[in-house]
């Protein structure tokens, strides 16, 4: 499992440095979405825990992915406010 997620690291590196810088927001839009799904997921499997330690790893994985959402979405709603005043001017 180390080894996929070195792979998988190595290969999201490379993937997103070579994103243009203008794709970066529809693209953290969509990662919020999917952050969402994260929520939902492990939702699920916290509530079909049955041991106390796979609830606390199911509680922190839903806190995890909400801070992940709410900083994503309020850094793509800073991105757009950084256009609107440039359509603006």
């Amino acid at each position: 499992m180390i080894v996929v997620f070195v792979v998988a690291f190595i290969a999201g590196f490379f993937i997103i440095s070579r994103i243009p810088s203008l794709l970066h927001t529809p693209l953290m839009s969509g990662t919020n979405a999917l952050s969402g799904v994260n929520i939902l997921g492990a939702l699920m499997a916290t509530a079909v825990a049955i041991l106390t330690s796979s609830k606390v790893i199911g509680a922190l994985a839903i806190v995890f992915s909400m801070i992940n959402v709410t900083g994503g979405f309020g850094v793509t709603d800073r991105m757009l406010k950084m256009f609107k005043e440039k359509i603006q001017q």
